[in-house]
């Protein structure tokens, strides 16, 4: 096979370009956009699945962990309270430096790494010439903004004012051998697709080429959470190969996995302090079975629960939803116990601690965090599962690997 198809998905996987297009919109098989032309493409890793000859041994549980053949490092900004950085410290890869705004996610990262260097502040505060030479690899998870047009081709002054801006900008100053930005999967089509296209072309602009964005699938990479990331990889234009992105794993991880002694953890989850449900909620989640949510209550108890949203559209199964322990959990958030978002113990009628938010997102259980439970859960909220940012690691020290030899 080779590496990209657009038409000729259809009759790899057998079935019909209205298929494919309606799987497309329901997510079962997310295409890739060109980003000129819109044109919907498809990546090899993205097919196989859907073909009858499918090999188990493509997904499996051989490793993707590479052993660097010599010390590579990374420059990471929009750090937070180190979900990546530790992701790829565990797969050999040192951090020089890590920029954060948030004073509490920065009293994180310094007390379980005194000798990481975190610059905290604004962004654009920081001149990074200095690390020009000292970085192989520059991270950055930036909001998701939109910029202001000028002509039909974005450049990066275009965006200036925005996060994306300076994660641009650094990535000029430093000139990494690869750039790695990470967001949301709802970048893919921000105002209708230009944001991303407008970053595209940026880094084109300041030197790099970008590989085919990729959405991936935490579940499918030892994180026991439906939570997914874009990837958006730029590898300086001088560099003749490309970026391989990790391969997924057979085995899927549920909430058993994360809160019990297994293979993911060598102990039951710590205590830890964690947030409570009003008493007028409890009382409600208590009628909610393990994988259940709303649509379980009794129906006029759905009516005073749910309010004017009963009557509209969608299936809202976040509302009122305990988590099962066979099912991977639902994507964590800042919050563990918005209305709109609860993530219930499955046994108990409360929310995921402090340390259960943790493993959820593959945290150790030594990385301590700083500030108040909310800020906490903030911090733990807003990170790249630790074992998603792994093994990314693996994929970067791969492509360095290649690059040094």
């Amino acid at each position: 096979m080779k590496k990209y198809y657009t038409a000729e998905a259809s009759e790899i996987i057998g079935k019909s370009q209205k298929t494919i297009i309606r799987w497309d919109d329901e997510g079962k098989l997310k295409a890739l956009r060109e980003p000129v032309t819109n044109k919907r493409y498809y990546t090899t890793d993205m097919l196989l699945p859907f073909t009858d000859d499918f090999q188990a041994e493509y997904i499996s549980e051989k490793s993707n962990k590479v052993v660097p053949q010599e010390q590579f490092t990374v420059l990471e900004l929009f750090a937070g309270a180190g979900g990546l950085a530790i992701g790829l410290e565990q797969a050999g890869i040192k951090c020089v430096a890590l920029n954060e705004i948030d004073k509490y996610a920065c009293q994180t990262l310094r007390a379980n790494r005194p000798k990481w260097n975190v610059l905290e502040g604004d962004i654009k505060q920081y001149d990074f010439s200095n690390y020009k030479g000292q970085a192989d690899i520059v991270t950055g998870g930036f909001p998701c903004q939109s910029f202001s047009y000028a002509g039909k081709r974005l450049g990066l002054e275009d965006a200036r004012g925005t996060l994306f801006y300076e994660f641009a900008r650094a990535v000029k100053e430093v000139e990494p051998l690869i750039c790695v930005g990470e967001n949301v999967r709802g970048l893919l089509n921000h105002d209708g697709g230009k944001t991303l296209q407008g970053m595209i072309s940026i880094l084109d602009e300041i030197g790099y080429r970008v590989m085919p964005v990729q959405v991936l699938k935490a579940i499918n990479y030892k994180v026991p959470q439906k939570r997914e990331r874009l990837i958006l990889v730029g590898v300086r234009k001088d560099i003749a190969f490309d970026f391989e992105y990790p391969k997924p794993y057979k085995r899927i991880y549920n909430l058993e996995d994360a809160l019990k002694q297994g293979d993911l953890f060598d102990t039951d989850v710590p205590k830890s302090i964690g947030a409570k449900y009003p008493v007028s909620k409890k009382e409600v989640l208590d009628l909610v079975p393990q994988k259940g949510y709303w649509r379980d209550l009794p129906i006029e108890l759905q009516k005073q629960f749910m309010g004017k949203s009963f009557y509209l559209g969608g299936g809202k199964t976040g509302m009122a939803r305990r988590i099962g322990w066979d099912e991977p959990c639902l994507t964590l958030t800042c919050s563990p116990a918005q209305k709109q978002t609860e993530r219930c113990h499955p046994e108990e009628t409360r929310p995921f601690t402090v340390r259960e938010y943790a493993r959820i997102q593959t945290f150790p259980d030594n990385w301590e965090f700083k500030g108040s439970a909310a800020h906490q859960y903030k911090q733990i909220g807003n990170a790249v599962p630790v074992n998603l940012g792994k093994e990314i690691g693996y994929s970067l020290v791969s492509f360095l690997n290649k690059y040094y030899s």
